[in-house]
């Protein structure tokens, strides 16, 4: 097909695209039309309104739902380890992204610039602004001043002394001298002392309380049992006029009179947020005292002195309750769901409809997340600032043909059009990425995003995206929303201390060193072992005469794949349970990242040999809470996020941007292990230790040690610097794929210069290393004995990493692991005693899993 031009050909090539977008089939003609003329004309119904965050918003006078589509343009596409050196190459490509994700100003916007001060030369004087204050009252026909504001205007404690207010304002019941310049503590309790009437107190922005906060509060609510309000905050003695005040009842005003019955009786709405308030039982704060109380916000408060039960039993007295702000973990407890079950009377919970918070099952909600503005640090420059902010706007697909799947995915910024989408949980337009291919071949593709509205819209309207489209609360919907927007960080952290008592240190039982129970295979005639294997390694360097190979796997002994082995598989092929298999039922618990975690922590807690680490499939909520509580106490929070189950680091990066983290769950289940930042170094540069393991028996446990390992080098200069971290070089050490330079340190040499390094004796190190590969199989063992199988015998290689105190760490478990470097190279064994011999490396793993045999092998 040289180029599409009918709409017929054009659905046939793109169909399972059109399928996956969602793009309803009416509107398929209308793509096509533009897509063939590469007509991008959203700038004719949208405008983009500027701000910190910019927003999309619609200009023609309507469009129904489904009513057209409109091409997105892709701004920026690339691959992950390539962003920062694109960045920093393509002429014009930084400055268009930092202006695109707002991050293109001074990170101090007006640094350098002198602030500007308004000059007045009719500036009142303190005595002239009490003159008006006095008149103020006296035309609302009150007999003497109740509220004064002194507000910013420089008063020192000798000036405040001066103006006798006590003696002048005997009746006073609000006193603000917010933002002035005093000291001494005192002269407030002075004066203040004096007052007889006073309710509310304000000394915000003062000297004085930086001084001796804690020591005037005591003194002066000690002296003033009725102040209700001091510093912005209630006091425990709080009442009527204190409601009043955040109910909008009392202020300048009406300063509020004490004979006044049931002031508070009107009061629909009361905002009660940051009031550090310990207690909701109090007389004042009754549906006596308010019957009408429809909205209520309590956020931000301690309400320590209730227990979550006493004040649901409270807010249920309320019968006009039906909107209510709160943090969620918080006072009422740490689900939303649970709240609602006590107070079915809300119809708000944060903002949010209780019927699809009861729907959905979520429980943590709230509507007033502030998004996750960018952080610069002063020192970044503009392509830091870019790689910093990007994770708030980037998208991503993968590539396919009939073939393959690739194995990274792309990440895309859409043009400043799609960018300006925001989020709602409620969108009124949807979009998805579709590669439009001219010639119905991938080579010819062209990358877009689409976007049409899913609901009648009106002019004006803003225009929004779900940017968590199709993902639940079953995918963690609340917990991923924190890529984006400041959640509660304190719902998340306490996630994380429950998870952290669940891995407190286990008593393990231990497995006894037995005897070996597994025997030789050997055929009683003595004929050879056949055996199916699809490796070429073991194909060309299994030599012994004891195994012959065959191309007839259910004609064969033993079968040597790298293929998984189900029952589907032998049924297919023919096998049969009297055939040795070189895997074991239930392995998953070992060779897959996330499982081999659990299997560790199911027996051992959470030992110093494994890293912090996270399914984050699972365990998202967990994972945010301990990097919150990593930044809140100012550790390290670098982190290395590993697929699953994808071997030679596909799809692993390293970084400590929260919102990187989460959003690279959208290529796949991963990971998240907690980085070793400090490794021990071998001249410089990071390096690991493969070794490799066999494993005879389950139960009992036998397993053996090869007497060799080999070391993988980095081939850059280990560094922290944040710009390395896009240097695979630099972080990793698998070389042997990708077309990299391999550098072989032959394992004797290694060891000696390591030790003359560093100046340690490696065989204490190897010591170590033992135990804890011992431990890994020993948790398998205990965790799953349903791994046992008499017909499995089987080889896996296992990844160590020493940190810089030379403690070893596990990285992960591999099944039917590359051995290439065991065959290739002949190999000096740990203890420096012998050689053995690259070709003769599988005719000893064979020896040993299937002959009884031990040369070169360590019982562990």
């Amino acid at each position: 097909m040289s180029k599409i031009e009918s709409l017929d050909d054009f659905v046939e090539v793109h169909g399972i695209l059109l399928a996956a977008s969602g793009l309803p089939p009416k509107l398929y003609p209308r793509l096509f039309q533009k897509l063939a003329s590469d007509t991008l004309d959203g700038g004719a119904y949208f405008q983009i309104e500027d701000g910190r965050r910019r927003k999309l918003l619609l200009t023609s006078e309507s469009m129904p739902k489904d009513s057209d589509v409109f091409l997105v343009d892709h701004a920026w596409t690339f691959r992950l380890p390539d962003a920062y050196n694109q960045l920093q190459k393509i002429p014009g490509l930084a400055e268009r992204m930092a202006s695109l994700m707002g991050v293109d100003t001074d990170v101090e916007e007006n640094a350098g610039e002198e602030e500007e001060v308004a000059e007045n030369d009719e500036e009142l004087s303190v005595d002239q602004i009490i003159e008006n204050e006095i008149s103020y009252a006296a035309d609302r026909g009150d007999d003497s001043l109740r509220w004064l504001e002194l507000e910013g205007l420089g008063l020192v404690d000798d000036s405040l002394v001066s103006l006798q207010l006590p003696s002048k304002f005997q009746d006073l019941v609000a006193l603000s001298l917010i933002g002035n310049k005093i000291e001494s503590a005192d002269a407030v309790i002075q004066e203040v002392m004096k007052f007889k009437n006073l309710k509310a107190l304000w000394l915000n922005d003062n000297p004085v309380l930086q001084k001796s906060e804690r020591c005037m509060a005591d003194e002066i609510l000690q002296a003033f049992p009725s102040l209700e309000i001091y510093n912005s905050c209630f006091t425990a003695n709080y009442g009527v006029w204190a409601l009043g005040f955040c109910g909008d009842i009392f202020g300048k005003d009406n300063p509020g009179c004490v004979q006044q019955d049931q002031p508070l009786c009107n009061v629909t709405s009361l905002d009660l947020s940051n009031r550090s308030i310990h207690s909701l039982v109090n007389k004042a704060f009754s549906v006596h005292e308010m019957p009408l109380l429809s909205e209520l916000n309590i956020r931000g408060n301690p309400l320590n002195q209730n227990s979550a039960g006493e004040l649901l039993e409270v807010l249920k007295l309320f019968p006009s309750l039906s909107s209510l702000e709160v943090d969620i973990p918080g006072p009422l407890g740490n689900d939303a769901v649970e709240i609602l079950e006590f107070l079915p009377n809300l119809s708000l919970l944060n903002g949010v409809d209780t019927a699809k918070i009861i729907e959905n099952g979520k429980h943590v909600v709230d509507s007033m997340l502030q998004p996750r503005i960018p952080e610069p640090n002063p020192e970044d420059n503009l392509v830091d600032r870019v790689l910093g902010a990007m994770w708030l706007y980037v998208m991503n697909y993968r590539l396919a043909d009939e073939e393959k799947l690739d194995e990274t995915s792309l990440w895309y910024v859409m043009d400043e059009l799609g960018s300006a989408l925001r989020h709602s949980d409620e969108p009124n337009f949807k979009v998805a990425p579709f590669l439009f291919m001219p010639t119905g071949k991938l080579e010819s593709a062209v990358s877009y995003s689409v976007m049409w509205p899913i609901k009648n819209i009106q002019k004006g309207d803003e225009c929004n995206r779900d940017f968590l489209s199709g993902i639940g609360e079953d995918k963690q919907r609340s917990a991923r929303l924190t890529a984006w927007f400041q959640t509660p960080e304190k719902y998340f952290i306490h996630e994380f201390e429950k998870y952290q008592q669940k891995l407190q240190p286990k008593a393990v039982e231990s497995l006894p060193s037995n005897p070996s129970v597994s025997r030789s295979i050997r055929h009683s005639d003595g004929s050879p072992l056949l055996v199916y294997t699809d490796l070429p390694q073991v194909e060309e360097f299994l030599t012994r005469p004891e195994f012959v190979l065959t191309n007839e796997p259910k004609d064969a002994d033993i079968i040597w794949t790298s293929m998984q082995v189900d029952e589907e598989v032998k049924k297919v092929v023919g096998l049969t349970d009297d055939q040795y298999i070189n895997q074991f039922p239930f392995e998953a618990c070992l060779v897959m990242k996330h499982h081999l975690a659990e299997t560790i922590q199911m027996g051992y807690g959470s030992p110093k040999w494994l890293q912090p680490t996270y399914n984050l499939e699972t365990q998202l909520s967990q994972f945010i809470g301990d990097y919150c509580v990593r930044k809140r106490d100012q550790m390290n929070n670098l982190w290395i996020l590993k697929p699953w189950n994808m071997a030679r680091t596909i799809d692993t990066s390293i970084t400590d941007n929260l919102s990187a983290i989460i959003r690279m769950m959208e290529t796949g289940p991963k990971i998240c292990q907690k980085y070793i930042e400090h490794p021990a170094l071998f001249k410089g540069k990071k390096f690991d230790l493969r070794y490799v393991v066999l494993v005879r028996s389950i139960d009992p446990l036998e397993i053996y040690l090869t007497e060799i390992f080999w070391v993988r080098l980095s081939n850059n200069p280990y560094s922290l610097e944040k710009h390395s971290f896009f240097e695979y070089e630099t972080h990793f050490t698998v070389m042997n794929y990708g077309g990299r330079k391999l550098n072989h340190k032959p394992t004797g040499e290694f060891l000696r210069e390591f030790e003359q390094e560093h100046n340690v004796i490696w065989m204490d190190i190897h010591e170590k290393v033992k135990q804890m590969i011992r431990a890994v199989f020993v948790a398998a063992a205990l965790a799953h004995p349903e791994m046992q199988s008499p017909k499995a015998r089987a080889i896996y290689g296992v990844d160590v990493m020493l940190d810089s105190s030379f403690e070893p760490k596990i990285l992960e478990v591999t099944y039917c692991p590359d051995c290439m470097r065991a065959c290739k190279y002949d190999m000096e064994t740990i203890d420096g005693k012998g050689i053995v011999k690259g070709r003769d490396f599988f005719n000893y793993v064979f020896g040993c899993l299937f002959l009884d045999e031990t040369a070169h092998m360590t019982p562990l």
